[in-house]
């Protein structure tokens, strides 16, 4: 990043956030903020209809591809928009938009790539609302994430996350998950291209419009992981090299299948 104030881009994956979205974006820091990016995954609410409301820059996935594939559009459209800092705020208004300044910070100070925003630093989450055995499961693969990573994170499974857009440009997006564990492959790829990832501490909100994902998608989710994990451990030791994790330059001449922007 340039001298100058970096370009700092929110981008929403959203599905079905017609009840949150309104309030997610009015406590945005607008001063800080400079495109707030809305990519719509098959929606069956109002969701576009108040994005458009808002003003927002608007891509719409013909049909729902899932969270990963949802992210793929986000950052590609973030990056063909001249960002230099990337923030995914979920419009379910479980993460506190307010915060943005502090999720932001370790890239602007240069300090960090990547920054996640850790529920576990940010008070007892299970007194605002975490269901216990999603406590006891993140902490699982949070520390065997860790051993695998090297790092010494506090949480791997957050939503709140920023990052620098050479950060996003280094590694093959496209080639992860349409699915959830988008978010830990991504995080794999980071660690294989040596990037340095910081952490702030965020509370959470929990409520029944705040999305949440079942016992058996979590499960499933913490399956899909060990996976990853296992994969990523082939990979590192050479006994099965992936291309996936590999530092390559992005590719984002295209938009995803499906993208379209109902406003240009």
């Amino acid at each position: 990043m340039s001298d100058a104030k970096p370009k700092v881009v929110v981008v929403m994956p959203a599905y079905n956030a017609a009840k949150t979205l309104r309030m997610t974006y009015q406590e945005l820091p607008h001063d800080v903020v400079d495109l707030v990016i809305l990519v719509d995954d098959g929606s069956k609410d109002d969701t576009i209809k108040i994005a458009r409301e808002l003003g927002l820059e608007i891509f719409v996935h013909n049909r729902n591809y899932g969270y990963g594939a949802n992210q793929k559009t986000c950052y590609r459209e973030a990056l063909r928009a001249g960002a230099d800092i990337i923030v995914m705020v979920h419009p379910d208004y479980q993460y506190d938009p307010t915060l943005l300044p502090q999720i932001i910070a370790p890239i602007m100070s240069n300090e960090a790539d990547v920054v996640l925003g850790s529920r576990l630093l940010g008070g007892d989450v299970m007194k605002q609302g975490m269901p216990w055995w999603k406590f006891i499961a993140n902490r699982f693969l949070t520390e065997l994430e860790n051993w695998v990573f090297g790092l010494k994170l506090a949480e791997y499974h957050t939503g709140y996350r920023s990052y620098r857009r050479s950060a996003l440009e280094t590694v093959n997006v496209d080639m992860n998950s349409d699915a959830f564990v988008f978010d830990q492959e991504i995080m794999a790829q980071f660690v294989e291209a040596r990037m340095r990832v910081a952490e702030v501490p965020v509370p959470t909100r929990y409520f029944p419009q705040a999305s949440s994902a079942s016992f058996l998608q979590s499960s499933r989710y913490g399956l899909s992981i060990l996976w990853v994990l296992f994969r990523y451990i082939l990979h590192r030791s050479g006994i099965r090299r992936s291309l996936q994790f590999d530092s390559i330059l992005g590719r984002y001449q295209g938009r995803a299948e499906g993208a379209e922007n109902p406003r240009t």
